[in-house]
């Protein structure tokens, strides 16, 4: 029989850290099966965003900064960033990891390898084949590339509220909407 973890102390987080011998391979297997990561640079004030990305060769590798693509905000290159990765099936958070941040030079190799990748998992994109030439013209392609593993998760939801917006959330119907539409479908 083994002992009981020790209770965390009040305001601690009682996940306990992970193993850095499986760092490596579970910070990998994490962010390659989540569709989205949390990223926060460390530019003051960056806020935290999610991206979607493709992990390649060792790192997730984002695109954006364009005019329809994902904004990058804080994302510098030779700087560092805070990923955390959600769980596909349930959206909870799994793992954060630090990362490194190198912005790759248009049409290098590591470049083409790359994009290679996040063509062939972009969604709704109109033109596939055109989209290397406006990358290039426009966007960035990062790599961000783990550097640790963090200790713990936090206790916190760390839920930030919602930016504001011109948008304005939908009314209740009217009341007498329903028995509008229902006399509609008798009469045809």
């Amino acid at each position: 029989m083994t002992d009981p973890q020790p209770a965390a102390a009040p305001g601690q987080d009682a996940t306990p850290a992970p193993d850095p011998e499986f760092g490596p391979a579970l910070i990998e297997e994490a962010t390659k099966k989540s569709g989205l990561v949390w990223v926060r640079g460390e530019t003051p004030g960056a806020p935290e965003r999610a991206l979607w990305h493709v992990w390649h060769e060792g790192a997730a590798h984002v695109v954006g900064d364009g005019p329809v693509e994902q904004p990058l905000p804080g994302l510098v290159a030779g700087g560092a960033a805070d990923i955390t990765v959600r769980s596909k099936d349930k959206g909870g958070r799994l793992l954060s990891w630090r990362a490194s941040v190198t912005e790759l030079v248009p049409r290098s190799e590591a470049w083409e390898s790359a994009v290679a990748e996040l063509r062939a998992k972009r969604l709704n994109a109109t033109d596939t084949e055109g989209l290397p030439e406006q990358w290039a013209a426009d966007c960035r392609v990062l790599r961000l590339e783990p550097v640790s593993v963090a200790a713990a998760l936090p206790d916190g939801s760390l839920a930030v509220p919602p930016a504001v917006s011109p948008a304005t959330t939908r009314r209740p119907i009217p009341a007498a909407l329903p028995r509008l539409l229902f006399r509609r479908r008798d009469r045809s």
